[in-house]
């Protein structure tokens, strides 16, 4: 996966409710590639675990 894509990945769990207010896309420049997808992943993991119950 590109970094832009990543990047976007990002983006997306950063307008999720459960994210408003955490600065988690600062940190993206400074990552390598391979430490950004795994900030995403933790970033994704962590948005699906605070999600309201249906």
């Amino acid at each position: 996966m590109s970094r832009a894509e990543l990047l976007v990945r990002l983006q997306h769990v950063q307008s999720m409710p459960q994210m408003q207010g955490r600065n988690i896309r600062s940190i993206a420049s400074i990552l390598s590639t391979e430490a950004l997808k795994t900030h995403v992943e933790v970033c994704e993991a962590q948005a699906e675990k605070t999600a309201p119950k249906q």
